[in-house]
């Protein structure tokens, strides 16, 4: 995937557009009812992720389960969240290795993750 088809499947699948708070070429993808982040699209050069190639790449950061996170870490084309918490993101390279069909559910899941908590149920007093 590149960047527009990111946009594209996240406008027609949650209905977002992309937001440019930086009035550059980054993007940040929020949800439309609390502003939380689930994506952030960045050009980043390749040396600032450890590649060893020069240039400017695109590359996707989506809010991950820990535990998920070093095992994606091992696959080509993920990295330690770049200008985020590394713990809890993950940088993809887009128009890298990755699947769309991976991508897209790391998506849903970082969406899922960044959801607001409306949906559950009330707790009620004890009495």
């Amino acid at each position: 995937m590149n960047r527009q088809e990111v946009f594209d499947w996240c406008r027609q699948r949650y209905g977002t557009e992309p937001d440019y708070p930086w009035n550059d070429w980054n993007a940040v993808l929020r949800h439309t009812d609390n502003n939380k982040w689930y994506g952030v699209i960045i050009e980043v050069n390749r040396s600032k992720l450890g590649m060893d190639e020069t240039g400017m790449v695109d590359v996707l950061n989506v809010k991950c389960d820990p535990t998920i996170i070093g095992m994606l870490r091992m696959q080509p084309g993920f990295y330690p969240a770049y200008h985020m918490n590394k713990e809890k993101w993950v940088s993809i390279l887009l128009c890298g290795p990755s699947a769309d069909d991976e991508i897209k559910e790391l998506i849903e899941f970082s969406y899922q993750l960044t959801s607001s908590r409306r949906n559950e149920p009330k707790r009620t007093k004890k009495q």
